[in-house]
């Protein structure tokens, strides 16, 4: 039996901390400003949305540290590691953003039904700086690639979608009065963030299902190996991956009863290259020769 695993992404996994730390931390600055902002400004709205980002440091808060515990290495518990952890995020993550924009659409509602002026001045001053603080999340942590950042990086969107919406709407109120704006914009957000929630949380579950992969084509992986000189057929084949970035390959590979362990060795090797080249970075390999009876029940 043969193993080949790479560590590529343990940077990755550190980087992938450090954003959702960024992001924490400018979350809750941010909401502190945002509450003495609203007071001076005396607007409810701002006030509001100030409690909001305070819960929203929270999730943020608990998808760093299961981001960061997600980095540990295996253990007599855990044989692949914690790297599934972060996953507890990405799903935290999505469900706080899903109860969230529920309220919100409800509270928008509400607006639409007895529009309320809000402070134009007030809200154009915290827009432009809303946009800076949050934007500056979001590009951060887009250039991650593990589901927890994608998650974290929603949250900050729908942030920075909400300032900006909050921006225009200021703008337009200080020459028109016509309030139902506000609600009705933070209801097109609302419907945006839920669209990628759902496949947020449908990448998630997939992952925690084992589903192959999709950006790996497992049939053409098996394809591939069957041309190998000395594979005479496979079975047993399971691929998945770990956390949405490290995808993991177990399969048994039947050999001639004559094949020499130099042989096997040529083909453990081109069986890895076929599969680093396919995004696969840990392998397993079991050899088989014909005749042999697979002890594994679904061979």
């Amino acid at each position: 039996m043969s193993h080949n695993h790479s560590h590529g992404h343990n940077h990755s996994h550190a980087e992938g901390t450090k954003n959702i730390r960024l992001a924490f931390f400018l979350n809750f600055f941010f909401a502190i400003i945002e509450l003495i902002g609203g007071l001076f400004t005396n607007s409810v709205a701002i006030l509001s949305d100030a409690l909001h980002d305070f819960g929203d440091s929270i999730s943020l808060g608990i998808a760093w540290y299961l981001q960061k515990f997600s980095e540990k290495k295996r253990d007599k518990y855990y044989s692949y590691g914690y790297k599934r952890f972060s996953l507890l995020g990405a799903l935290f993550i999505s469900m706080i953003l899903l109860v969230g924009s529920i309220f919100v659409i409800q509270e928008s509602i509400k607006r639409i039904m007895d529009p309320q002026t809000p402070n134009a001045q007030g809200m154009f001053l915290l827009a432009i700086l809303g946009i800076v603080v949050n934007g500056a999340a979001v590009l951060r942590l887009k250039k991650g690639s593990s589901i927890n950042e994608r998650a974290v990086s929603l949250h900050m969107m729908e942030d920075v979608l909400g300032w900006i919406a909050v921006f225009i709407v200021s703008i337009v109120m200080m020459f028109v009065d016509l309030p139902v704006l506000d609600p009705l914009l933070s209801i097109g957000i609302s419907i945006w963030i839920l669209t990628n929630v759902y496949r947020n949380l449908r990448d998630t579950f997939h992952i925690l299902l084992q589903q192959v992969p999709q950006n790996v084509d497992i049939e053409g992986v098996q394809e591939k190996i069957k041309h190998i000189d000395g594979v005479l057929s496979l079975h047993d084949i399971h691929l998945w991956t770990l956390d949405g970035e490290e995808n993991i390959l177990t399969i048994h590979i039947v050999l001639s009863e004559n094949a020499t362990v130099e042989q096997e060795t040529e083909i453990k090797s081109k069986v890895r290259e076929v599969c680093a080249e396919s995004d696969i970075q840990h392998v397993t390999i079991e050899f088989e020769r014909v005749g042999e009876i697979c002890a594994l029940s679904d061979c």
